[in-house]
């Protein structure tokens, strides 16, 4: 049988691949390749599955299904990972701040594809801060406000009153020199580059309000004073009061310690329970860089996909307290010291006022 017949019989032949084998009979046909998993991961157990992903099967089920809708193909072209299979890549990552190459070798992937699934469920997780991360309102504001009045109660003396949150600053390590023009602002103190993240949390090792987008060297008063919480407590739209340390001017609504240490039992007094309530910060961080390792390690991503890394980090620190899907951390030191105080445009003889007024009511 000649070609032009062939051609001439084409529409005669129901399987196109019977046509190929007449029309090129010597041809070696290669097999295809799909994209197979070796194993189902959730089949591993809970507690194996925990230290290599951080959560528990169901709680990884539970934030897939978050951002399912936007992870889904809307065709099987191009062998498409499946939404499980993304969020567990991403939070292996997470988990061990490991290089893309080795997260994708897991999961059977190419290293392009991991740092493309890396930063895209990064940033859907990171959309969803307005939903985990958020001051509580009503009758759980004051549920929080009493909490921080006894952690910092000693012995008969009470605790704060009106905290609302926490606060404090740290440094995630950029492992790389940042991919911008003026590069050496990141450079902090320790002559690391970082991003400075602002964090503040509530009495539950939960977090309230977080700011990751300045560079380190960019000092903690200056990063709060340039926020919108800032706003909003000048605003009145938030009407009780935080704790921090040195680093933050002492304004009506910022509680700081005493310095240098006083000598006179209530102000004593005061600076421990000020302390003792401004701890959860520490705690929170020490428990949030544990969980995920990428925060304390560093990260090599761009700049724009470190911050949603971070931001996503907290969101997911969020959804572990409400699922109460928790591991058994031991927080770790503070690893920043309270930066020295600088020249900053704020009205401190009312913080002053207040500190006074709690000194002389709360702790004679």
């Amino acid at each position: 049988m000649d070609i032009e017949n062939i051609i001439n019989e084409i529409d005669y032949y129901d399987d196109i691949d019977h046509y190929d084998d007449i029309l090129w009979p010597d041809r070696v046909r290669l097999p295809k390749v799909y994209i197979r998993d070796a194993q189902d991961p959730f089949q591993t157990p809970i507690e194996s599955f925990k230290i290599r992903f951080r959560f528990c099967q169901d709680s990884v089920i539970y934030i897939t299904n978050l951002i399912r809708v936007h992870l889904q193909k809307v065709d099987n072209r191009g062998l498409p990972i499946a939404p499980e299979i993304a969020v567990l890549l991403t939070l292996r990552f997470y988990a061990t701040a490991s290089f893309q190459i080795v997260c994708g070798d897991l999961t059977k992937v190419s290293q392009p594809t991991a740092s493309n699934i890396i930063t895209k469920v990064s940033r859907l997780l990171a959309q969803l801060h307005r939903r985990y991360i958020k001051f509580p309102e009503g009758a759980e504001a004051n549920i929080n406000r009493e909490l921080f009045k006894e952690l910092g109660r000693h012995g008969r003396w009470p605790g704060l009153p009106g905290i609302e949150g926490a606060i404090d600053c740290t440094h995630v390590k950029i492992v790389s020199t940042p991919a911008c023009e003026h590069h050496e602002v990141y450079r902090n103190r320790k002559c690391d580059f970082s991003i400075n993240v602002q964090v503040t949390v509530g009495p539950r090792t939960e977090i309230l309000d977080i700011v990751a987008r300045w560079a380190g060297s960019m000092h903690d008063s200056r990063i709060f004073q340039m926020s919108a919480l800032y706003m909003k407590y000048t605003q009145g739209m938030l009407t009780g009061r935080l704790v921090g340390d040195s680093g933050y001017p002492a304004l009506p609504f910022v509680l700081t310690p005493i310095r240098p240490e006083p000598e006179d039992p209530p102000s004593i007094r005061y600076n421990r329970a000020q302390i003792k309530t401004r701890n959860i910060v520490e705690r929170t961080f020490g428990i949030w860089k544990r969980r995920f390792p990428c925060l304390s390690r560093g990260l090599g991503n761009k700049l724009v996909t470190v911050s949603n890394i971070i931001v996503a980090c907290a969101v997911l620190h969020n959804i572990s307290l409400q699922l109460n899907d928790d591991m058994s951390f031991n927080p770790t030191q503070p690893d920043d010291e309270p930066e020295a105080m600088e020249n900053v445009a704020a009205n401190t003889r009312d913080g002053f006022l207040l500190r006074q007024f709690l000194i002389e009511n709360y702790f004679q």
